[in-house]
């Protein structure tokens, strides 16, 4: 009987060790630049943009010179109704993200199809240039520069979007950066139960030529990676963002109520001193309720920052 485990057991040890050496020998072997972009990457870098990290074009990570990505529901040339189409903005002199400036980093062929289909190779960082995402019967996807193949100008794009269907994410994620969002927060769920509630883990290809990727080490809360689809209220994230024990009253997260600036959407001065003054005696059960948030200025850090958030579906 012991002759007979010690046999079983054996086996098992000897599959186990064949199986990490067949790993440990062919792994090496695997081509990691062969692997095309997922369309999960192209959207990434493209409202990213070069480079969302520290980089001597924006030093202070104020969100200099990023993308915007837009929602287009008229042709911005002849203004007639077209079924909503994302857009990503690169106005006149804004760094091109990287898959387009080193079309290798998309993977053979989504490298191909962006040059042959795309005519990314004509895009013009003088010019500027308003790119899409597209696919072939495959379901391959690749890069078009709109720009070359449709004639649309990023003032034109812009226009025809307007305010309300413009999302600052890229500028938003500098500020995720620099606020050290990251040290607390992930954006790659971990391969456990994690991803029943925060969200799938990332695929292999979702993150060519983003940079950076921001992943983050630690996690004191939540992870972020797919927040947008779990929560896509501007006005739960704008009470949250302002004073996060409005939203949740245990919360440990710091206020970050400065990163609307002197004005609120209307111009006005926001009174901070008189908005914790009213909200300590709120706290304190002298009012019944808390005193309202302004809302935040088309071109403010806040502005940019939830629609960051808002992105990471």
């Amino acid at each position: 009987m012991n002759f007979r485990e010690y046999k079983v057991g054996s086996r098992f040890f000897a599959l186990a060790l064949g199986g990490s050496m067949t790993i440990t020998l062919l792994l090496p072997s695997f081509d990691i630049s062969s692997v095309s972009a997922t369309e999960v990457a192209l959207d990434k870098q493209l409202w990213a943009g070069h480079e969302s990290g520290f980089s001597l074009d924006d030093p202070l990570l104020l969100g200099w010179n990023r993308p915007e990505k837009v929602i287009l529901k008229t042709d911005p040339k002849t203004g007639q109704p077209i079924e909503p189409t994302t857009a990503y903005v690169y106005e006149k002199g804004t760094p091109f993200p990287g898959g387009v400036l080193h079309p290798g980093n998309l993977g053979k062929v989504s490298e191909r199809l962006s040059i042959d289909q795309g005519h990314i190779n004509e895009a013009s960082k003088d010019q500027g240039a308003v790119f899409l995402i597209r696919s072939n019967d495959q379901k391959q996807y690749y890069i078009e520069d709109a720009t070359a193949t449709k004639g649309w100008n990023p003032e034109q794009v812009l226009k025809a979007a307007g305010d309300a269907n413009t999302y600052y994410a890229s500028a938003g994620k500098s500020i995720f950066v620099r606020e050290g969002c990251w040290w607390c927060h992930t954006l790659l769920p971990e391969q456990t139960q994690d991803w029943q509630v925060f969200g799938a883990p990332p695929m292999l290809g979702d993150f060519n030529g983003e940079s950076p990727t921001a992943f983050g080490s630690d996690r004191k809360a939540p992870d972020l990676l797919h927040v947008g689809s779990r929560n896509a209220s501007k006005e739960w994230l704008m009470l949250h963002f302002f004073n996060p024990r409005l939203v949740q009253p245990h919360s440990i997260m710091p206020r970050f109520d400065y990163l609307w600036g002197k004005v609120d959407a209307n111009g006005k001065p926001i009174d901070y001193a008189k908005w914790r003054k009213e909200y300590s005696e709120y706290a304190e059960g002298k009012r019944i309720y808390p005193p309202e948030v302004p809302m935040y200025a088309s071109n403010s850090d806040a502005r940019h920052l939830i629609d960051f958030i808002l992105n990471l579906k």
